[in-house]
């Protein structure tokens, strides 16, 4: 088995410090926000920022003028481009390959949720559990794309990361062989787009469903779509390590999450709470940062169902090899598989087990 290589190379902050193209960030949302942040906090001056020409109205963002691609290719000529929002829709992500034939084009790793950064210092200062969960993968496709993700949040550079896209279809395919009698929790469940994918791979036969979505109107949509399936319940609920209240911040849409700047209050409850009594035999967990807290108030389901696992693995930065760790500790038995999906950047990267 090959060994995981920590890049040598500088990263792509240390890279932009000793930048002399203008640098202009593409976005204007928290990812934006981010990255300005911490080009700030290294001594990084940008030049401007960008937006889609449909999307250019007149508007400033953080005392910028925001501009249309043409009009900074006008000022400046040359440009380096820093991506700073995510998409999988094709035809954006394919505007961005058109636009790295013209201008060098980077994506910053900031994460999703928390303030850590993937600077090399960060790697180096973690590099043994890393290469620990590195030698926990099952297959040569996990142990590239393991590599290959550590390399484009250092680096910034794309070609790394859709060198290594996988179809979801090869994982239900290849990894999780989803039965007719499975029993699926689905936390995160948001309109019941994810239970339809299950449905798709079991022809619509299954044991049992429990669905969670924490945001209100969210909920009510996904409580109408599965109003005629049989054995399905839902819950307006958050997942927690602990049975409790915390607040919740809705006001991210598909983002929402629980947060201290939350106005709102929402019960959280934990999967060995749900399943004490039950058996889960798959598991979907994409609980916007809140992964590690849900698998440790889950500890005693995992370890006795042992349940197939598909987990998001992008929203904090130590989460790549926390959560890969923290399952081993509770299951040794599990066998480990990571893909990265058609996402810029890396926010479709998820965690395979059975």
């Amino acid at each position: 088995m090959s060994e995981l290589n920590i890049p040598n190379e500088p990263d792509i902050w240390q890279r932009l410090k000793e930048e002399t193209q203008p640098i202009i960030i593409y976005g204007t949302g928290n990812g934006a926000d981010k990255i300005l942040d911490e080009l700030l906090r290294i001594d990084v001056t940008v030049q401007g920022f960008m937006a889609s020409d449909d999307f250019v109205r007149g508007q400033h963002f953080r005392g910028y003028s925001v501009k249309k691609l043409s009009d900074l290719e006008k000022e400046y000529g040359s440009l380096l481009i820093l991506i700073a929002f995510g998409t999988q829709r094709p035809e954006v992500m394919d505007n961005i390959v058109r636009i790295a034939e013209r201008h060098t084009v980077l994506c910053p790793d900031v994460p999703v949720y928390g303030e850590k950064i993937f600077h090399k210092s960060y790697v180096l200062q973690h590099k043994d559990e890393l290469k620990r969960v590195y030698d926990l993968l099952s297959d040569e496709l996990s142990r590239q794309t393991f590599q290959n993700v550590i390399r484009f949040r250092l680096s910034g550079e794309l070609s790394t990361l859709t060198s290594v896209y996988s179809p979801k279809e090869e994982v239900f395919q290849n990894i999780l062989h989803l039965t007719d009698d499975e029993y699926y929790l689905d936390l995160g469940a948001y309109r019941g787009d994810t239970i339809d994918e299950f449905l798709t791979h079991t022809n619509d036969q299954y044991r049992g469903i429990t669905a969670l979505e924490p945001d209100a109107k969210t909920y009510q949509k996904l409580k109408l779509h599965v109003s005629s399936m049989p054995c399905v319940q839902t819950f307006k609920m958050g997942i927690w390590s602990e049975n409790t209240d915390l607040p919740f911040d809705a006001s991210l849409g598909r983002g929402s999450s629980l947060s201290a700047k939350g106005s709102t209050c929402l019960p959280v409850t934990t999967i060995d709470t749900l399943f004490a009594k039950r058996n889960v035999s798959y598991l979907k967990m994409d609980v916007e940062g809140a992964e590690s807290e849900a698998i440790t108030g889950g500890k005693m389901v995992i370890a006795r169902d042992r349940p197939k696992l598909n987990i998001a693995l992008y929203h904090r930065t130590e989460d790549i090899f926390h959560l890969p760790l923290l399952l081993h500790s509770i299951q040794p038995s599990y066998r480990f598989y990571i893909r990265q999906h058609p996402h810029i950047p890396d926010w479709d990267l998820n965690l395979y087990a059975i």
